[in-house]
């Protein structure tokens, strides 16, 4: 909990790119050490992230942005969960005969 420790008591936190050019397991500590900042003092934080599997494992709410527009929100699980999220950001494949062309 060494960053929760460093932070005061945040109401609000501003974080971006958090993952770019780091390496996987050290994203993966930061967010636990977020998580812990969260459970703790009951932080709100807004995060912009390209990573969007990590990020929508973390979110509680998303937007989606496409070209400075919302193009979907929801609660994290029901981004997660949208055929065209999971298509364009997930790396979800679409079944044979959906969608796909001929």
């Amino acid at each position: 909990m060494r960053m929760a420790g460093e932070l005061g008591r945040p109401q609000l936190l501003l974080v971006d790119e958090l993952s770019l050019g780091l390496a996987p397991l050290l994203v993966r500590s930061i967010y636990e050490e977020l998580k812990k900042v969260r459970e703790l003092f009951g932080s709100s934080m807004l995060i912009v992230e390209q990573n969007a599997k990590i990020a929508l494992g973390f979110a509680e709410h998303a937007y989606v942005l496409d070209r400075g527009r919302i193009a979907i929100s929801g609660t994290a699980a029901e981004v997660a969960a949208s055929d065209a999220i999971r298509e364009s950001y997930l790396g979800a494949e679409r079944a044979a005969g959906e969608g796909a062309p001929a």
